[in-house]
């Protein structure tokens, strides 16, 4: 690919449930790594539909920094809704998807952006190629994760081998691209991606940094949630059939 650097706004999508302990340290930390690194930016912090004094620490750090933007996800509630309603109010030309919790590095979403500014429309991190570092990961999730992606990547012949981890930049053009989004809960991590790759779109993976979190309980239910991420796969990968069938019909 050609590759042209593009100086853009940054905007960040930040889904928030029930993390008052958490949210002010992490976002504090990620606006001063941006500001670092003179990056133009705006972070979106998306409520979903939190029950404890989440909402009043996210008003208060928005009066404290115009860059931050505060809204609250239509009900009903879900990981997936709530990132699509940050989605919606976007600003800037690219955008990355960052979690409340703490797990991902800000020097991360540095190096994404760049990569974004080089001319690529996706950017995906990889926690389990050379280079990355991971700690903290439950082993049982670890297990899931790996079995999953391995499907995932026999499926859609890919080599990428963490299509599940929400953590990834694109370009704004690419959201609008692969809209509509129809996942509600955690399922919308291998959606998005795959949506991307298979309308296409340029990506790039890097290795990334990953943390289990400090503070908070995990919203993360495996059994809950296993049904939902193959529903999704299946979606994107029956669409992905349909499309190579109208292109080939085209091109006879």
């Amino acid at each position: 690919m050609s590759i042209q650097r593009q100086e853009m706004k940054l905007s960040l999508v930040i889904p928030v449930r029930n993390e008052e302990d958490c949210i002010k340290p992490v976002v504090d930390n990620l606006c001063a790594g941006l500001e670092k690194h003179g990056i133009d930016y705006e972070v979106v912090l998306v409520n979903d539909h939190s029950t404890d004094a989440t909402p009043a620490v996210l008003s208060g750090m928005r009066q404290l920094n115009p860059r931050l933007k505060m809204i609250d996800s239509r009900p009903p509630h879900g990981f997936g809704i709530a990132i699509r309603n940050g989605l919606e109010i976007i600003s800037g030309g690219c955008v990355v998807i960052f979690m409340g919790d703490g797990s991902d590095d800000v020097e991360d979403v540095v190096k994404y952006y760049r990569k974004l500014s080089e001319g690529y429309d996706c950017v995906f991190g990889s926690r389990f190629i050379r280079g990355s570092k991971v700690s903290g990961y439950p082993t049982l999730k670890l297990y899931l994760n790996r079995l999953g992606n391995k499907f995932i990547q026999l499926l859609f012949f890919i080599k990428y081998n963490d299509v599940s981890n929400a953590f990834k930049g694109y370009r704004a053009e690419v959201i609008r691209a692969v809209e509509p989004l129809v996942s509600q809960y955690f399922n919308i991590t291998v959606e998005l991606p795959l949506k991307a790759i298979v309308r296409g779109f340029s990506f790039t993976v890097v290795p990334i940094n990953w943390n289990g979190r400090g503070s908070g309980v995990s919203k993360y239910k495996i059994k809950e949630l296993s049904r939902k991420y193959f529903f999704s796969i299946l979606f994107v990968w029956l669409e992905k059939i349909l499309l190579k069938e109208e292109i080939s019909y085209i091109r006879r």
